[in-house]
């Protein structure tokens, strides 16, 4: 279950991308398959351990090239320990909603991004997530310890965006089914085990089989539902040559005259 469009991406092999926040390893997998070069990044280490279990058994099954580098790191999005320009694209999907001091984060992708790259950010979408919070509190920080910290609005990430340096650009919703799914979750208690419910254990069922066979069914639902009810919002953003150059001579100046 991809968030991130990989043909809007335009992820190519040979890229190195940085897949952060990556989880279980949706977005590092399909990466490999296109031939791109990955790095997974967490805070969970029991994540990243379940990644570099599941990869070799990927290439034994012929999926992607064991050539390819692939690496699993734990580290925090507003420190993250690469050089400048390091990476061609960085994936951060599901993180900067979690960071109190989100700029620090938006500031290190930039830095660490090529001049040309291309950063994919995706943040819960602005109104399903208000309805989750409306319906529990335990959905979220302080009572969801490292929940979500922030509702974010596409103008306040393209904003921010900017603010690092970026040029924001496409932006699209994604996942509108499972946006009901965590409204119910919410309503019936969030923290509950899926199999408390019998609504819930059904909707997971549905979801589980939607993301296995891909029916055209949900598939055709779900891309008219997006716009509106899409749980995920990805921005896409373009780390600018020309404005990092114009950066550069910023900080530069700035730094003589201290």
């Amino acid at each position: 279950m991809l968030t991130v469009d990989y043909e809007k991406f335009e992820l190519r092999a040979g890229d190195l991308l940085l897949d952060l926040g990556c989880g279980f390893g949706r977005h590092t997998y399909e990466a490999l398959v296109r031939g791109a070069h990955v790095v997974s990044c967490d805070m969970a280490m029991p994540e990243l351990e379940a990644i570099k279990k599941t990869a070799p058994m990927l290439i034994d099954d012929g999926l992607f090239d064991g050539q390819l580098m692939h690496t699993q790191v734990q580290g925090d999005g507003t420190r993250l320990p690469y050089p400048d320009n390091t990476f061609d694209k960085i994936i951060a999907s599901e993180v900067l909603e979690h960071i109190p001091d989100d700029v620090a984060a938006y500031d290190e992708f930039f830095r660490i991004l090529k001049p040309g790259g291309m950063l994919a950010a995706t943040v819960p979408a602005t109104f399903p997530e208000k309805i989750c919070w409306k319906l529990s509190d335990e959905y979220y920080a302080p009572k969801a310890e490292g929940g979500h910290v922030r509702i974010y609005t596409e103008n306040e990430v393209r904003s921010k965006l900017e603010g690092a340096g970026f040029d924001p650009g496409l932006s699209y919703k994604a996942h509108a089914l499972h946006a009901p799914y965590w409204w119910i979750r919410c309503a019936v208690g969030v923290n509950n085990e899926v199999d408390d419910n019998w609504t819930v254990m059904q909707y997971h069922k549905l979801l589980e089989w939607d993301i296995v066979s891909q029916p055209w069914i949900t598939r055709t639902t779900e891309k008219l539902l997006n716009p509106l009810l899409g749980k995920s919002l990805v921005v896409q953003a373009t780390k600018s040559p020309l404005r990092t150059e114009k950066l550069s001579q910023i900080r530069e100046a700035a730094d003589a005259s201290a």
